[in-house]
């Protein structure tokens, strides 16, 4: 099979009410068996809808295929997938064509066991039992370095980390071995280390089984390792393809200049970051330098002012794993355990680990949306290890978090204008409705979105796009202190380099303290004054930015900054 899909000028509108909105016009690809395709750009410019087309999963309406084919070549012969009747597509989607979606938690179903899922997947196409099902099920979960899984397997998603819930999605999706696979920002959510696994693991079953790969994603440093050609998209449309040395070493166009120049990987801490727009208003812009990181000197490291706003003593979160009949506790995990630490006021700390090291448990703890199992949580002198709901909704002005999830964060028949401007009510900032309507609309424009975007539902947007409406919505209440929780994972590096320049803005203009959780060390690099590293609940090594990344300590440490996708000249 000399072709195993093609897509040949396919243009997608999307219907709302008498509004007409172009997503795809005249897009042309072709993936070609054992070979890996990376589709990359901006958040809303038209990668996952294309990925979507092709198996089918948008609903029409209100998606309007104008023109175009979409034709697989798998072993059950050749098939038009667009015109494709319901059955046919059953029987490719998964068995033949499978996808890794972006947001696990909205992909898998919240009242179902995880490992039940995957079963369920392959029993749908593969004619084995039960027990062979669940024997493959559990395999696939060490393949994918899912810790304990037999624990995994009877675990609901919520109670895993959003890292392992991706896991479980890949997992699932590699089930019934495809000939094709789609990934949709398939490590997002995942640290390096398993990060690097998981690219590893799709190479070995793509040369193995001669598997084709759409990879989309907005990590070019992923795209350097694991891609063998790229194909930029902007605006609904292809602006550049090549294979994966040329693009990196001599990209054509002005919007793959950008992508490249945008990485926080290249910048000095606190240096602006450039962004789409500089390259596209001046499209003879520079070609970006060498693509090696800047080095951090002890000069990108500010004198801290040692005024302590935050302190940890002793901090354990632990949850109870295992009762007996009387409901005794036998067993914890213990998620965080016996953590001590200080934040400076108007300081960047960075908390970076792998997933499941109790990174977001800290950060919520601080924030006392989780109960404390022991210890004390400081701020700004005032102890609130414990505060009841009056003295916590007089601190939730000043401190707020981002959470890792947009889609879950947000309620989905809300407007996005009416999330954000809800605390403004609560906390009477805005006496009149129309206030609080200019008050939002500032923010959203603040954070890249536009003044039409107010009445609109969170389904309407972007995975990217969400996450910068649950920014608006935290910075509403001009905080002083808020936690970052995974805050920029989920966008492409040209947005989340409009993210990080506004945070760093804010945090000069209103004089911010942050916690910035990240499992994306170049962005923790670039925006943190000090780091501390997690694992498994404790405080691996802790330093500033130049320490951790020029002289770490701990093997720990040293694991984690190895296992950094780069671009290779």
């Amino acid at each position: 099979m000399e072709k195993l899909l093609r897509i040949n000028n396919l243009a997608v509108d999307f219907i709302s009410g008498e509004e007409r909105s172009v997503a795809l016009q005249d897009v042309s690809l072709e993936v070609k068996p054992g070979e890996i395709v990376a589709i990359v750009g901006e958040s809303g410019s038209g990668k996952s809808v294309t990925a979507l087309s092709v198996l089918q999963l948008i609903p029409a309406p209100p998606a309007v295929y104008k023109t175009g084919s979409i034709v697989a070549w798998t072993a059950s012969g050749e098939t038009e997938l667009l015109k494709a009747p319901r059955n046919r597509l059953y029987k490719i989607r998964g068995k033949e064509i499978a996808m890794i979606f972006q947001e696990p938690m909205t992909s898998l179903n919240p009242v179902m066991r995880c490992g039940h899922q995957v079963t369920e997947a392959i029993l749908a196409h593969e004619n084995i039992g039960a027990a062979a099902a669940k024997a493959r099920t559990l395999q696939l979960f060490k393949q994918v370095k899912l810790p304990d899984p037999e624990r995994v397997y009877r675990s609901y998603p919520h109670q895993l980390s959003g890292g392992q819930k991706q896991r479980v999605m890949i997992a699932m999706a590699m089930s019934c071995k495809p000939e094709l696979l789609i990934c949709d920002e398939p490590t997002t959510a995942l640290d390096v280390t398993v990060q690097k696994s998981i690219l590893s693991l799709i190479r070995e079953l793509q040369q193995e089984s001669g598997m084709g790969v759409i990879f989309i994603t907005h990590d070019l440093g992923v795209v350097a390792e694991v891609a063998d050609r790229v194909i930029v998209m902007y605006r609904g449309s292809i602006v550049e393809e090549n294979r994966t040395t040329d693009i990196f070493n001599n990209p054509e166009h002005p919007y793959t200049r950008a992508l490249l120049a945008c990485r926080p990987a290249r910048h000095r801490k606190g240096e602006r970051l450039p962004v789409v727009s500089d390259f596209m208003q001046t499209p003879d812009a520079a070609q970006p330098a060498a693509h090696k990181p800047a080095v951090i000197t002890e000069s990108d490291v500010p004198a801290l002012k040692q005024q302590v706003l935050v302190k940890v003593e002793h901090l354990k979160v632990w949850f109870p794993t295992r009762r007996n009949f009387i409901g005794k506790t036998l067993a914890y995990t213990r998620a965080v355990d016996d953590v001590s630490f200080e934040v400076y006021r108007g300081e960047t700390l960075g908390l970076v680990g792998e997933s499941g090291c109790g990174k977001s448990t800290l950060g919520r703890a601080i924030l006392q949306l989780l109960n404390v199992t022991s210890g004390h949580v400081i701020y700004d002198g005032r102890e609130i290890t414990g505060a009841d709901t009056t003295v916590l909704k007089q601190l939730r002005r000043k401190m707020q978090i981002v959470f890792q999830d947009p889609y879950s964060s947000l309620h989905p028949r809300m407007t996005i204008g009416d999330a954000i401007a809800e605390p403004l009510k609560v906390h009477g900032i805005a006496a009149s409705r129309q206030q609080r309507r200019q008050e939002v609309i500032g923010l959203l424009e603040k954070v890249g979105l536009k003044a039409e975007h107010y009445n609109r539902y969170p389904h309407e947007f972007s995975g990217g796009q969400r996450q910068r409406i649950v920014i608006a919505r935290a910075l509403s209440m001009k905080p002083e202190f808020i936690v970052c929780d995974e805050s920029v994972s989920a966008l492409d590096v040209s947005v989340q380099a409009q993210v990080l320049n506004l945070l760093n803005d804010l945090k000069k203009e209103f004089g911010l303290t942050l916690i910035f959780i990240s499992h994306d060390l170049s962005v923790i690099r670039y925006v943190s004054d000090r780091i501390v590293v997690m694992n498994k609940g404790k405080i691996e090594e802790t330093g500033t930015a130049e320490e951790i990344y020029q002289r770490p300590r701990s093997p720990y440490t040293q694991k984690l900054l190895a296992a950094i996708p780069r671009l290779h000249d």
